[in-house]
C-alpha cells in the first residue's frame, strides 16, 4: 500500500475512534433519566458516574503518553478496541446487577462500565493525537481541528439514536438504554479492523532521536504548565458541560433537547473543517480568545433563556464558542513544543478529562441539586418538605447541600394518574429542575471567562517577545513519512 493510501486509512482509523467516543457520550446523557427513574440515582450520583466516563480518560492519556513512543501507536489503538468491547459488556450488566444486588452495585457496575469506557477512549487518544501530528506535520493545528471533528460526529449519531429512542421524551420508539449504548461498537469494529492491518509510522520524536530527558525538560516551560492549567478549564466547561446538556434541556424544551444537542455538535462538526484557514488569519491563540468570550456568552444564555428559539440561539452561539478550543489547544502544544512528542499532548488531553470528569461532571450535578432543591423550597415549602432527602449531599470540600428525594421524585414521574396533590408536587419539582439546571449553566459560564483572560495575557506575552512561532524539530526524516512501526 502507498504511503498516501496508508496514511488516508490510518486518519480515517483515528477519526472513528472518536466517533465511537462521541456515540457512546452522547446516549450516554441521553438516558439519564432512564438511570434516575430505573435505579434511582440523584444527580450527584449521576454526575459521578458520567465524571467516571470522564476522568479515566484522563489518567489513562497521561500514564500511557509516558511509554507512547516505546510500545508505538498501534499497539495503543489496539489495546483501546479491547478496552471499548468491555465496557459495552459491563455496562449492559447494570440491569440484572441491579435486581440481584440493589443500587449500590448497580451504581458501581455503570461507574465501571462508564469507567472502562474512559480507558478505553484514553488509550486512543494517547495514540492519534500525536499521530496525526506526525502524519501532517507542516499543517497540525488544521489537521487536528479535522481529526477531532470526529467527536461532534459521534455526537450527532449519538444524539439523533438519543432523540429517537432515549428516554421517555423519544419521538419513535422507547428502546431499552442497554441496546442504545452498543450502538458506539460499529464505529469501533471499524477502526479495530483498520488498525490490525495497517503498519503505523513512528512519532517525530522518536524518529529525531529525542529521548526521554528532553521530553520532560520542555515540560518544565512555564508556558506549557499554564497552558495545562488552561486546558483544565477547557474540559470542565466543554466537557463537563455536554455531558449534562440533554439532560438539563430535556426538563426545559422535552424532546428538542436531543436536538438541541445534535444542533450545537453539528456547528462544531462543519467549523473544526475551517480551522487552517481561520488560524492563518489570526493566530491560535487569538482564535482561543474570541472562542472563549463567544463560549462564555452562550453559556449565560442558556441560563437566562426562556423560549425555545433563544435556547437555540443560545445553542448556536455556545456550538461556535466551543468548537476550536480544545484542538486547538492540542495544536499550539504541538507548534510550540515539538520535543514533547506524545507526553506533552498527552498531559493536555489528560489534564483536561481529569478536569472534566473530577471537577465538571460532578460539580455541575452538585450546583443543579443545590439550585434544584433552593427553587422547590422557595415555591413551595409543603412540596419541599416532602421530598427533600432526610440525608444531606456532599462533594469533595464543597458544603454538605440537601437535595430533593431521587427515589421519590422517580416514582412520582413514573405515575401516569396522579392525585391533585401529586399534580401539583409534581408540576412544582419539574419548575424547580428547570430552574436548577438553568442556574449552574449560568454560573458555569464564569470559566470561560477566566479562561479569556489567560488568552489574553498569553498573546500579550508573545508580542512582548517576538510574537507567536511554529516550532519545529530540525532533523533530516522529521518531516517525512517514514519509520514504520513493526
Amino acid at each position: 500500500m502507498s504511503d498516501s493510501s496508508n496514511r488516508r486509512s490510518i486518519f480515517l482509523a483515528s477519526f472513528m475512534t472518536l466517533i465511537a467516543a462521541g456515540i457512546g457520550f452522547a446516549i450516554r446523557g441521553g438516558i439519564l433519566d432512564d438511570w434516575e427513574s430505573t435505579f434511582g440515582f440523584t444527580k450527584t450520583e449521576l454526575g459521578k458516574i458520567t465524571g467516571g466516563g470522564l476522568w479515566g480518560f484522563g489518567v489513562m492519556i497521561i500514564f500511557f503518553s509516558i511509554f507512547a513512543d516505546l510500545v508505538g501507536y498501534r499497539a495503543l489503538l489496539i489495546g483501546g478496541f479491547v478496552l471499548h468491547v468491555a465496557s459495552a459488556v459491563l455496562t449492559i450488566a447494570a440491569t440484572p446487577v441491579f435486581h440481584s444486588f440493589g443500587k449500590d452495585a448497580t451504581y458501581w457496575c455503570l461507574y465501571a462500565g462508564m469507567f472502562l469506557f474512559a480507558l478505553a477512549n484514553g488509550l486512543c487518544e494517547t495514540a492519534i493525537n500525536p499521530l496525526v501530528a506526525t502524519l501532517y506535520p507542516q499543517q497540525k493545528t488544521h489537521y487536528l481541528n479535522i481529526l477531532h471533528a470526529g467527536w461532534p460526529g459521534g455526537l450527532i449519531i449519538g444524539g439523533l439514536v438519543a432523540y429517537a429512542f432515549a428516554g421517555h421524551h423519544s419521538v419513535l420508539s422507547h428502546v431499552r438504554w442497554e441496546i442504545l449504548m452498543c450502538v458506539f461498537l460499529v464505529p469501533t469494529v471499524i477502526y479495530g479492523l483498520i488498525v490490525l492491518r495497517q503498519s503505523f509510522p513512528k512519532s517525530e520524536a522518536s524518529v529525531a532521536g529525542v529521548n526521554f530527558g528532553q521530553m520532560l525538560a520542555q515540560l518544565a516551560s512555564p508556558i506549557l504548565v499554564f497552558l495545562l492549567v488552561i486546558h483544565a478549564m477547557v474540559g470542565y466547561v466543554e466537557l463537563g458541560t455536554d455531558s449534562w446538556m440533554q439532560d438539563i434541556m430535556k426538563a426545559s424544551i422535552a424532546e428538542w433537547a436531543a436536538l438541541l444537542f445534535v444542533y450545537t455538535s453539528g456547528v462544531m462538526f462543519v467549523l473544526r473543517f475551517f480551522a487552517g484557514p481561520i488560524v492563518e488569519r489570526t493566530n491560535p491563540l487569538g482564535l482561543l480568545f474570541i472562542s472563549s468570550v463567544i463560549g462564555a456568552f452562550g453559556l449565560y444564555l442558556f441560563g437566562t433563556s426562556e423560549s425555545a428559539l433563544m435556547i437555540f440561539l443560545a445553542g448556536t452561539i455556545y456550538g461556535v464558542g466551543k468548537t476550536f478550543l480544545w484542538p486547538t489547544m492540542l495544536g499550539v502544544v504541538g507548534e510550540r513544543f515539538p520535543k514533547g512528542g506524545a507526553l506533552a499532548m498527552g498531559l493536555m488531553g489528560g489534564i483536561g478529562m481529569l478536569s472534566a470528569g473530577l471537577l465538571g461532571g460532578p460539580i455541575i450535578g452538585y450546583k443543579q441539586d443545590y439550585a434544584t432543591a433552593q427553587a422547590l423550597e422557595q415555591s413551595d415549602a409543603a412540596v419541599y418538605t416532602e421530598y427533600v432527602n432526610a440525608k444531606q449531599k456532599e462533594l469533595y470540600v464543597l458544603p454538605k447541600i440537601s437535595v430533593l428525594d431521587a427515589d421519590k421524585v422517580g416514582a412520582l414521574k413514573e405515575k401516569t394518574n396522579p392525585t391533585p396533590a401529586e399534580a401539583k408536587a409534581k408540576s412544582e419539582i419539574e419548575s424547580a429542575t428547570i430552574a436548577g439546571g438553568k442556574k449552574a449553566l449560568e454560573l458555569t459560564a464564569f470559566v470561560p471567562c477566566a479562561m479569556a483572560v489567560c488568552y489574553l495575557l498569553l498573546l500579550l506575552y508573545f508580542r512582548a517577545t517576538g510574537g507567536y512561532k511554529q516550532e519545529h524539530i530540525t532533523h533530516p526524516q522529521v518531516h517525512q513519512y517514514g519509520g514504520d512501526e513493526a
